[in-house]
């Protein structure tokens, strides 16, 4: 049985990560049962979730742990893509992953009300008194980091272009079709479900929010794969 370590979930999504979600529907996709342990964090080999612990074999980030379970199980999650689409597919997870990622962490960390709906949340378990002195420190962390990648550096009016085109990009690779690369899913839906799951997430505010909910097929591909893949959130939701 694999474990797999993650956050929790968040409103309307099967975890706060969007990588944790990546590796949830790759395990599924791939026809693995797994349990989740919230435990792990301390103990994550590269300091984030998520990993996972394959019958002793420990494996962490989530395009890591994919390639495990594709190299262990002898499957592949790209069956009857072309090597075009492999490339395409590729290159536009790195731009969810590199590049979309980082404006949804600023969203919503350095955004004070997204904050408070949002990761302010992941320090509940503390004791009360510590609360405070967590959330700063690690918020200011965040910070840093915005800026030395770069996404700290722009204006919002900036990072909001930013996040709006790679939000059309996605819509335009879907099209109609139900998943993006024909009416099968494949390994990088993963990828792309967990980020515009996250981009929708009803605990956050924002101008790419509201332009991805302008997009119907992104919406529609959204509450699809929560139906099939997870069906007790798509219940709640509804």
């Amino acid at each position: 049985m694999i474990t797999l370590y993650c956050f929790g979930r968040g409103p309307g999504l099967p975890d706060f990560s969007p990588f944790v979600i990546k590796t949830m529907l790759l395990l599924k996709l791939a026809g693995l049962d797994y349990v989740e342990d919230r435990s792990g964090l301390q103990r994550a080999p590269k300091g984030k979730l998520p990993y996972i612990d394959d019958d002793g074999v420990i494996v962490a980030d989530s395009t890591f742990i994919r390639w495990h379970i594709e190299k262990t199980r002898g499957i592949d999650l790209d069956r009857g893509l072309t090597a075009e689409q492999r490339a395409i597919a590729w290159a536009a997870e790195k731009m969810c992953e590199d590049h979309l990622y980082w404006i949804g962490v600023r969203g919503r960390w350095l955004d004070d009300a997204n904050f408070a709906r949002g990761p302010a949340r992941f320090f509940d378990r503390a004791p009360a008194f510590a609360r405070p002195l967590l959330r700063h420190v690690v918020r200011g962390r965040i910070r840093k980091a915005l800026y030395a990648q770069g996404t700290g550096r722009y204006t919002d009016e900036e990072v909001t272009q930013l996040g709006i085109r790679d939000g059309e990009t996605l819509a335009t690779l879907l099209g109609d079709k139900p998943y993006f690369f024909g009416e099968e899913p494949c390994g990088a839906d993963a990828t792309f479900f967990a980020f515009i799951a996250a981009t929708l997430a009803p605990n956050w505010e924002s101008p790419l929010r509201a332009a991805a909910e302008k997009a119907p097929n992104l919406v529609a591909y959204r509450d699809r794969i929560l139906k099939t893949y997870f069906p007790d959130i798509a219940e709640a939701r509804a």
